[in-house]
């Protein structure tokens, strides 16, 4: 089994659309076998008594949160008030469950506005994507996408959410694949602090250079 390098090549796995208690359980077990952290945004109406415990058991893992929005809407085409009101009660469930809010915001559907960069009060990341959300790309393909964009300082963009199994499948060959390439699998916040990046406002990220 490949142990995660302790130096060198980076990189940020991060999920979208959880949490939930199939999937997302099932991508943290391979995230746990290999000591691999990751990044999860979480969209508020699935934080629930029945999915805190994944959240708490992520966060005791070193893997992180970021705020997916509440109802996973198009915020680019609402005002302030309704932008802060989706993004601010992630947030708080967030800090009630681990006690500390997300670092990171990811819009849905990577739409953004001025309104929102000024609302959100995070900085905003996208990331390398597969389209792993679409059925009709293949497990073999969510793989060979991920590998293939795969580079120091990479976010990449997976989903989670309820009944994903390709992704799934995906996962299971990606973190020992990405390990023995030389990458250690770490979170957005650790992607940047390693950097030496600082996030910039109205600004959103795929990749984190070194600064």
């Amino acid at each position: 089994m490949p142990e995660q390098p302790a130096a060198g090549k980076m990189l940020a796995l991060t999920f979208d659309d959880g949490p939930n208690t199939e999937t997302t359980v099932r991508i943290l077990d391979i995230l746990e076998q290999y000591g691999a952290r990751a990044s999860f945004f979480l969209i508020g109406q699935n934080i629930t008594p029945e999915t805190e415990p994944v959240i708490r058991r992520a966060y005791d893992m070193g893997c992180e949160f970021g705020n997916h929005s509440e109802t996973h809407c198009y915020l680019n085409e609402l005002p302030a008030d309704a932008v802060q009101a989706e993004t601010g009660s992630v947030s708080e469930k967030i800090r009630a469950i681990t006690g500390e809010p997300p670092h990171f915001f990811r819009p849905p559907y990577i739409a953004v506005s001025d309104t929102m960069f000024r609302c959100v009060g995070l900085p905003f990341i996208s990331g390398l994507g597969v389209d792993d959300y679409l059925e009709s790309v293949t497990a073999e393909e969510r793989y060979a996408g991920v590998m293939r964009q795969a580079e120091d300082g990479a976010i990449i963009l997976l989903h989670d959410f309820w009944g994903n199994e390709a992704t799934v499948r995906a996962v299971e060959r990606l973190v020992p694949d990405l390990i023995r390439e030389g990458f250690a699998l770490v979170t957005v916040s650790e992607l940047f602090r390693e950097k030496g990046a600082e996030p910039r406002p109205f600004t959103i990220y795929s990749v984190v250079r070194q600064a």
